[in-house]
């Protein structure tokens, strides 16, 4: 797994950096603009106007360094300098220094709002103006400058952050004070706020751009935030033995189901299989059984008492894993069951959908839930049970202190999945798109994770792969048929292709 480091434990790696390896600090600088460079030039067309915008710290010196090595390319870029302060960054000064140099290479200071550029659509405008230093939200010339940058309607390129955004929070910033970034291009890692919805406006499409922080460095600061890494996840697969067998991989119990939605639990179900689960046994209302017998005939079955909903508990004993939630519904009887459930399994359960919706209703049921458990809420059922929150950099703390105050696992449903461990870790996925915005792909997670656990990895491990194995495979299956058509069916058929991608690591 990857570390995301805070804003001021990044520049401590920098320092170590620059201490240990050693490497002079402009030069530092010079690597990591070069990063950049080489993006703006695989992305821009030689003749493609380039305004840079710099500011006085050190993102100003990487944008002078862009500036020199763009010019050295081919381009004819503009500089821009805010003028807010007498005096930039050493390094900025040297690279300021090197650029005085180059007739060709125009450098104009905007201290005031009367000389700022006009700026087209067609430029490409590079912001380096404020880096992930930035401590207070922006106002005065800096913000007039963002707000003229923002309004041009030109493709921007953040260098590292875009300027006026925090790596962490930013429930108190000014939004309209902030780059609305084209393109991010971070260096070594990312910064926590990426991962938030509220922030996509400002972050566009992120990349992170290696430059050679060092890793003993980044090894040594401690960090409770980590994002999944293929290379990681390929590692805790499980290699399966010659002489396995169907009860080597566990027995899965899937409670889901109720009239008119059955196909949750058919949809669970089929990926609870295709995760490599040995045996699945699906409890269902008797309404279910031959829908269940027909589209699903690897499952087995276990008819509940009620024609319509999920009212009694079958014998659990003989079950690596339970997992319960997708399509059960509300009904009074269901939640005498959810009750009786809890009561009896002991051993981590997976929970989802309405039975999350039912422990927003009976929050005093949560102190019940086995430790170690998973639950699997998008970001409503997370509010019903959790509470509502001011925006996701809030919402991440409470699902954090949520998992770490019940001992449980809790995965937070999104374009980043995030998932929180009851010792405090949060882990975000990187893979995934929007395609997998379809009914169902909730349910075919849920199966995924049963599957894993009832196998035999750990809670916690599972959740992870689950999660990156989930959108992963959501992933392939977009590449086939586009994300506007995509259905949950999809991603199960693309499961195995997930695994064997994997595989080839």
């Amino acid at each position: 797994m990857k570390k995301i480091l805070k804003s001021d434990q990044i520049r401590e790696v920098d320092a170590y950096t620059i201490k240990n390896e050693p490497i002079a600090s402009v030069d530092l600088m010079e690597r990591a603009a070069m990063t950049i460079t080489r993006q703006i030039v695989e992305r821009f067309p030689l003749k493609t106007q380039v305004k840079i915008f710099v500011g006085p710290g050190n993102n100003g010196g990487d944008g002078l360094a862009v500036a020199r090595q763009l010019f050295d390319a081919g381009y004819f870029p503009t500089v821009y300098l805010l003028k807010i302060s007498s005096k930039l960054s050493p390094d900025g000064e040297i690279n300021l220094e090197r650029i005085k140099k180059i007739e060709s290479l125009q450098v104009y200071e905007l201290d005031n709002e009367k000389v700022f550029p006009k700026i087209d659509r067609n430029d490409i405008v590079v912001d380096a103006l404020f880096g992930s230093g930035l401590s207070r939200k922006l106002e005065g010339l800096p913000a007039s400058l963002v707000q003229h940058m923002n309004q041009s309607g030109a493709d921007i390129v953040a260098i590292d952050i875009p300027s006026g955004l925090f790596g962490e929070d930013n429930g108190a910033n000014d939004r309209n004070s902030i780059i609305k970034a084209t393109y991010t291009f971070t260096f070594q890692m990312p910064k926590l706020s990426f991962f938030f919805h509220e922030n996509e406006s400002f972050v566009g499409q992120w990349e992170v751009m290696d430059i050679g922080l060092m890793q003993e460095a980044i090894d040594k600061i401690d960090s409770g935030y980590f994002m999944l890494a293929r290379e990681s996840i390929a590692s805790k697969i499980m290699q399966r033995g010659k002489f396995s067998h169907k009860g080597t991989y566990g027995h899965a119990l899937l409670i889901a189901g109720s009239y008119g939605k059955i196909g949750a639990a058919v949809l669970s179900a089929k990926a609870c299989l295709r995760t490599g689960c040995g045996l699945v046994t699906i409890h269902v209302p008797k309404v279910g059984y031959k829908i269940i017998q027909t589209a699903l005939p690897e499952a087995m079955i276990s008819i509940d008492w009620s024609d319509i909903i999920f009212t009694d508990v079958p014998d659990i004993e003989r079950y690596s894993c339970v997992g319960i939630g997708p399509g059960i519904g509300i009904k009074q009887n269901t939640k005498r069951a959810l009750l009786n459930l809890f009561e009896r399994v002991e051993s981590p359960m997976i929970i989802d959908a309405d039975a999350l919706n039912i422990l927003g209703e009976h929050k005093e049921w949560i102190q019940k839930i086995p430790a170690n458990s998973i639950l699997t809420p998008h970001p409503k059922e997370f509010e019903r049970i959790v509470g509502q929150s001011t925006d996701d950099y809030d919402r991440n703390r409470k699902q954090i202190k949520f998992a770490v105050e019940n001992n449980i696992i809790l995965v937070l449903k999104g374009a980043h999945t995030s998932i929180a461990l009851p010792d405090g870790t949060c882990y975000f996925n990187t893979t995934g798109n929007p395609g997998m915005a379809t009914a169902g792909s909730g349910d075919v997670l849920t199966g995924m994770i049963l599957s894993l656990v009832a196998q035999g990895y750990h809670p916690a491990e599972a959740a992870k792969i689950g999660v990156y194995l989930h959108g992963l495979a959501g992933d392939l299956a977009a590449k086939q048929t586009g994300q506007e058509a995509m259905i949950a069916s999809d991603i199960i058929e693309k499961t195995g292709n997930a695994y064997l991608t994997l595989k080839q690591i």
